[in-house]
């Protein structure tokens, strides 16, 4: 067992003597920035490891969502979950659009398209779902709907690095899905830059106008097009990403061992519910979620505090809901009785540590605390 805290998440990172070449070469070329050779080599290689046509890279994946609004010209209303990290909501914000809550799915987590239609009003122009946790989305369903109304659909996929669903014969990436996916390379991401974004485009054209926005709507020296800002990745953070690119495969199958582990040791544990495994879907196991129920003999804040003293800090994701922060808990939308599946999850949820390097030994004693936790507080 480690004597060290335990976190949700470690960043992985790779040898720093692999990644000295790579800055030597920066260093010699002095290309720091726009559109730079490792930028290039980072969206190419990307391209074809996710399954995707067009990538454009960012600093981070909240400016690719505000971008990816700016790029498909959305206003007025959007639909979207409130459980979610803030940054999704935060985006429509930025951008003066209204966000319109909608109820999650209590299997999956996602947001639950029987409730979409009735959120629809005159003023409606896009779904902004998240592949939560990287669960697909119903992503049939969400574009069926899509269709009828004349929407566009964002998907959140900062969960959702090289998630693959059943398509026929095939696994697809579903980052194909809707008009634009967003992904996160954030330091806590499976796939990690330091910092970063991107936004999936389907075509050429997309693309090109992301490219405009995300680098203040410059086309060239002269000419500029668009009310852009500036979103450019670095070399640095690009280069990183083509060394990462060579350990994801690894880290993805440990934390699939991880996860694996829990499952068994939890299996049976009354009152401890673990999200059901999606069918014909390749997950990244990005995070392992628990929901403590009632019939648990414990809270999940009593679970919480257990493994905090204990120096294991997992997290509470997602509370509070995005609906009850102040500049959201107004909006009609974000009333609890619309909202029922989003609290009941939100108060029993619990993210517990999982990372490449967690060893079997560390999983053992975070899960025997979590068991232990109701004899505790008696």
């Amino acid at each position: 067992m480690s004597e060290s805290p335990i976190f949700v998440t470690r960043p992985e990172l790779p040898p720093l003597e692999d990644f000295l070449p790579y800055l030597q070469e920066i260093w010699e070329t002095r290309v720091l920035t726009n559109n730079g050779p490792f930028h290039q080599k980072l969206e190419a290689a990307l391209c074809e490891y996710l399954g995707v046509p067009y990538i454009s890279l960012f600093t981070n994946a909240t400016l690719a969502l505000v971008t990816a609004l700016q790029a498909l010209r959305v206003t007025g209303e959007v639909i979207t979950t409130p459980y979610s990290f803030v940054a999704t909501a935060h985006s429509l914000m930025w951008n003066g659009i209204k966000p319109v809550f909608v109820d999650i799915d209590p299997v999956t987590l996602n947001l639950d398209p029987l409730r979409i239609e009735a959120a629809i009003t005159p003023q409606t122009t896009a779904i902004m779902p998240v592949h939560c946790y990287g669960t697909p989305c119903d992503v049939d369903a969400i574009r069926r709907i899509a269709d009828d109304y004349d929407l566009k659909v964002i998907y959140d996929a900062a969960h959702a690095f090289g998630v693959q669903r059943q398509e026929g014969d095939v696994m697809r990436s579903v980052l194909n899905h809707g008009d634009l996916s967003v992904l996160s390379f954030h330091a806590t991401k499976v796939f990690n830059t330091l910092e970063g974004g991107a936004i999936i485009s389907p075509d050429a054209r997309t693309k090109q106008r992301i490219d405009h926005l995300k680098n203040f709507g410059f086309v060239n020296e002269t000419t500029v097009v668009a009310t852009g800002i500036n979103g450019k990745m670095s070399e640095v953070n690009a280069a990183l990403g083509l060394l990462q690119l060579k350990h994801v495969d690894h880290a993805i199958t440990r934390r699939s061992e991880v996860e694996s582990t829990y499952r068994q040791l939890f299996t049976d544990v009354p009152g401890l519910r673990m999200l059901d495994i999606p069918a014909n879907a390749q997950r990244n196991h990005s995070y392992f979620p628990i929901l403590i129920e009632p019939g648990f003999g414990a809270s999940r804040d009593d679970v919480y505090q257990a493994l905090k003293v204990r120096n294991v800090f997992a997290r509470r994701y997602f509370y509070p809901l995005i609906s009850d922060f102040p500049m959201y808990r107004g909006l009609p939308s974000a009333s609890a009785a619309n909202l029922p599946v989003s609290h009941t999850t939100a108060s029993q949820v619990l993210c517990l540590p999982i990372f490449p390097s967690l060893t079997d030994v560390d999983i053992e004693h975070i899960a025997s605390i979590v068991q232990s936790t109701p004899s505790s507080t008696l």
